[in-house]
């Protein structure tokens, strides 16, 4: 045995095992802290939020906004950690470079983009939902009260939250550094305004509860208006991709390694 090459390598493999168990072990509940976001118009939006307990206190972090799918819905304020969210934790821990992370909730009656999920297009609404207003809301507000990198804010969701994502950077292309939206589907029409925007963007080509076309789309219009755009397609896969996805190192660190140029650090 080489341990000049294995002895690093089983290091790494250790770190990320503690560090698993050590998110399970704690619950991801526990990690976060429940948050009420009262918005200019005086609504009220549910929200959790993860700030890395070891970070020096003025460390430019990078931040998330993550959108749950329609399962997740309600006023709990707990049901939107269910999916995702251990994963982003430990990778940061994994590797050192912890973000801070938003976890809206969409009440149990409202959607992200009021958009029909299983259509096979549908045009951006002249407005943000109700919700979606309020998390973009939250990011600018968070930006302007914790130590938050402005060139490293991101987006990411699943399904009915994927449609929030896509929605989120066709509003605000100019916020976030990247997206990953997973096995959800947005405004083919707007693809130049979002061109700049590196997205990666995942759907099991089985999906039965959103149309994989509805990625292909976007990435077919992105790539004719020449945008940053990756596509993975799962072969034989139905609609929960999104658990390969943020356990895969390889797209988290991507994401994470895209930057906003130009942002004001």
């Amino acid at each position: 045995m080489n341990l000049a090459v294995s002895l690093p390598l089983l290091s790494f493999i250790l770190l990320g095992s503690l560090c698993a168990s050590s998110v399970r072990a704690q619950g991801v509940d526990s990690l976060t802290s429940a948050r009420r976001f009262t918005g200019a118009n005086g609504e009220v939006l549910l929200y959790r939020l993860y700030r890395p307990a070891d970070a020096a206190a003025d460390r430019k972090l990078p931040l998330v906004l993550f959108l749950h799918g329609a399962g997740e819905r309600g006023t709990n304020n707990v049901s939107q950690l269910k999916h995702g969210i251990e994963a982003l934790i430990r990778h940061g821990q994994q590797t050192g470079d912890p973000a801070i992370l938003l976890i809206p909730q969409c009440p149990t009656d409202k959607k992200w983009v009021d958009a029909p999920w299983n259509a096979p297009s549908h045009t951006m609404p002249a407005e943000p939902s109700p919700p979606l207003r309020l998390a973009l809301e939250l990011v600018r507000a968070t930006l302007a009260a914790l130590p938050v990198d402005p060139s490293r804010v991101y987006v990411t969701g699943i399904s009915m939250g994927g449609y929030g994502t896509w929605d989120a950077i066709q509003r605000e292309p100019r916020l976030f550094a990247a997206a990953l939206p997973i096995c959800g589907g947005g405004d083919t029409a707007q693809a130049p305004a979002i061109k700049r925007v590196p997205i990666w963007t995942f759907h099991g080509d089985k999906d039965g509860a959103v149309p994989v076309s509805r990625s292909r789309d976007m990435v077919s219009a992105l790539k004719t208006c020449g945008g940053n755009i990756q596509y993975r397609e799962y072969p034989g896969a139905g609609h929960d991709v999104w658990t390969r996805t943020y356990s895969d190192s390889e797209v988290l660190s991507w994401f994470f390694a895209q930057r906003l140029a130009g942002a004001d650090r």
